[in-house]
């Protein structure tokens, strides 16, 4: 879907972020900004702001900004799309799509139509098997025996899927409607004339929900021996597995508060974990962990922890959760892995050992690049060229997929380390291999490891009183029956013990060799025995006067008009990507008169020097507040030093010129006096 900027502007100019931020935030007035505590971070003290002259919310704790759009999407979780959406319909827009033609419109709010219809059938289904919950003490007494209390039960809406082939008749008017059939909760057998039955039956039932709090699907579990263990819905027009995480709607709130998610591989790892003092764990939906998985959870979250059942299977899909990682973990992200003993899950393992071993594990979990080397050395003898080389063949894919950064870097002057190469020698023999494939992955479809590619709704369960079943409910939360009221209490009893010292259980071999112990490789060298060669990093550029001048004008963007024709030349004529971006911010003030920044940064999406506005107006450095007047100074002494810089090149090249070119001094003198004038104009402001 195309948005036209136009309408990004005027939706933008419309809105307040103040009242955006504040449906979310308790802001109060400060000076010319609200403030107010940061959603995604926790502290104590007020350090977010928002501007409501600048429509724009920056915090000075952990750098998150934007504007009432990147908001939404940020903190709701909303795509770019969606949160443009609600923001329209908050203030009586309709959203156009100037390149969708009206056939493709009407399809379009079909699907929309379609996909409400299915959630509300699914959320009605969901509220009949709550129901079913409270009558049966079968279903009751497996969540008990599991520790679950009725309070989390109501927060992830735990329900109970009846036996018989048609219980949902009950449910709906219609048995025979298609949406049934649609939304997965009833399975139409064509062999046997069409006949129709639950597709859920005697099973324990998780919804699955999606970032808005929208139901799009169901997890069940059995309570016996049957097979399959667990079952979920189809892939629906609402459901996807490969997109969605079970628990990510209840534990968005605790992600932030903790600082992590928690990656787990089942539903009732979830629930139990949410019991047991960590509501910031999610799962996958019996698939493995996807790149899109990974990149949902980075929305809101900067660090991310995989944890697995210490079995073969376990390390499998922390194997395949490395590849969904790669292509997202950059420098300023945390990306760990979590190995529990083999006969352990993280419910077993916290029951048996306390919840302060279980979180002493997450603070010792595997990095993302230890994994990496470790995935990469698997079978190979690192004592031999042979091993040391397939090896480098493994990792390879691996290192591929990481995005460029100091990271990537590092990781492999480790490689490079293990197979006894240069870091360069081993880049340019990858860069070769590389390139002798493209030819062939051009006709093969080939492309590699590394290719892998609303308004929110409230929070329903928190800071609400444990469910009221229809009898009494016991210390857990749960209704009273006579046969089982006894003995429960809600939590994890006696459990609850130290850690006995357990290995990690992050492998029972160790990771690589190298003439003795694996751990000798992750030391710090001898500085008489120093690293081999690594390549150039790129410098850290400081901030210029460009950089500044950028900023004050794009914060500012009336400024502008108070500028002169030399410093506008000056300004276009810089190199890319200032150059551009100055003739940019020319053209939207002679189309568009003064914009905020919220509004720039919207018409900025996908342009050339939408890189560049970005990284000078990031950062505690990009609040540009104080007395106008003395922004306005500021900026004339930028642009007055940067024409002196500017004529003191043209002089170096008329210097040239002079043996050959009389008028050539004379342009020099000319200059020289501007110069002069400019350097005392200067000096006053300085």
């Amino acid at each position: 879907m195309t948005i036209p900027q136009s309408f990004i502007q005027e939706l933008l100019a419309r809105v307040d972020v103040v009242d955006i931020v504040g449906r979310y935030v308790q802001l109060k007035k400060g000076g010319a900004n609200f403030m107010g505590l940061c959603p995604f971070h926790g502290e104590k003290s007020p350090s977010f702001s928002v501007s409501p002259a600048k429509q724009f919310y920056h915090c000075f704790g952990c750098g998150k900004n934007g504007n009432a759009i990147s908001f939404l999407m940020e903190h709701a979780g909303m795509g770019f799309v969606e949160a443009v959406q609600d923001l329209a319909q908050s203030v009586g827009l309709q959203v156009p799509d100037d390149d969708v033609s009206p056939q493709d419109k009407e399809r379009a709010a079909a699907a929309r139509q379609k996909q409400a219809t299915l959630t509300d059938v699914l959320e009605k289904a969901g509220d009949a098997y709550r129901r079913q919950l409270r009558e049966s003490q079968r279903a009751i007494a497996y969540f008990k025996g599991r520790g679950v209390s009725g309070t989390v039960a109501k927060r992830y809406g735990l329900g109970y899927a009846p036996e018989g082939w048609r219980s949902l008749a009950s449910v709906f008017p219609s048995y025979d409607d298609p949406l049934l059939e649609e939304s997965g909760l009833v399975i139409v057998n064509d062999e046997d004339g069409g006949k129709r039955y639950d597709r859920f039956r005697d099973r324990v039932m998780f919804p699955i929900r999606n970032v808005k709090g929208e139901c799009i699907g169901f997890g069940g579990r059995v309570l016996g021996d049957d097979k399959p263990k667990y079952l979920n819905s189809p892939e629906t027009p609402v459901f996807h597995k490969g997109r969605e995480l079970y628990g990510l709607f209840e534990a968005r709130t605790a992600i932030r508060e903790a600082g992590y998610a928690l990656v787990t591989e089942g539903y009732m790892d979830v629930v139990a974990l949410a019991q047991l003092g960590f509501p910031n764990a999610v799962a996958t939906l019996g698939t493995a962990c996807t790149p899109e998985h990974v990149q949902k959870l980075l929305r809101f979250t900067e660090s991310v922890v995989f944890s697995f059942d210490g079995d073969s299977a376990g390390r499998r899909a922390a194997r395949k959760a490395l590849d969904g990682a790669l292509p997202h973990a950059t420098d300023t992200r945390s990306i760990k892995f979590l190995f529990l003993p083999a006969e352990h899950d993280p419910d077993s393992f916290i029951r048996e050992h306390g919840t302060d071993a279980f979180a002493r594990r997450v603070t010792e979990a595997v990095p993302l690049s230890r994994f990496l080397v470790e995935a990469a050395s698997d079978g190979c003898d690192l004592a031999t060229a042979e091993g040391r080389a397939h090896m480098a063949s493994n990792a390879r894919p691996l290192w591929t997929a990481l995005p460029d950064g100091v990271l990537k870097r590092q990781v492999l002057g480790e490689l490079a380390d293990l197979t006894q190469l240069k870091a360069q020698d081993l880049a340019d023999l990858w860069g070769q291999t590389t390139a002798r494939e493209a030819p062939r992955s051009a006709h093969s479809g080939y492309t590699g490891a590394g290719s892998a590619p609303a308004r929110q709704a409230p929070a329903a369960y928190d800071n609400q009183e444990p469910p009221s079943w229809d009898s009494p409910p016991d210390a857990g939360g749960w209704p009273s029956h006579a046969e089982n009221s006894g003995g429960y209490d809600g939590g994890y009893g006696s459990g609850g013990g130290q850690s006995n010292g357990h290995s990690s259980g992050y492998g029972n071999k160790p990771a690589f060799r190298k003439g003795g112990d694996w751990k000798s490789n992750w030391k710090k060298r001898d500085k008489d025995s120093p690293w081999p060669p690594q390549p150039r990093l790129p410098r850290t550029p400081t901030a210029s006067r460009t950089d500044h001048a950028a900023r004050l004008l794009l914060s500012h963007m009336a400024f502008l008009e108070e500028l002169t024709h030399e410093d506008h030349a000056t300004l276009c004529a810089l190199p890319a990507p200032h150059g551009p971006l100055f003739g940019w911010l020319e053209v939207q003030f002679h189309e568009h008169g003064p914009l905020a920044w919220a509004v720039l940064r919207e018409s900025l999406r996908e342009h050339e020097c939408e890189a560049l506005a970005l990284k000078v107006m990031t950062g505690s450095h990009a609040q540009t507040e104080g007395d106008l007047q003395e922004l306005r100074m500021e900026l004339r002494d930028l642009l007055n030093r940067m024409q002196i810089e500017d004529i003191e090149e043209q002089q170096k090249l008329l210097m040239l010129q002079a043996a050959t070119d009389p008028t050539a001094l004379e342009r020099y003198r000319e200059l020289e006096q501007k110069r002069r004038v400019l350097l005392g104009v200067a000096a006053k402001a300085a």
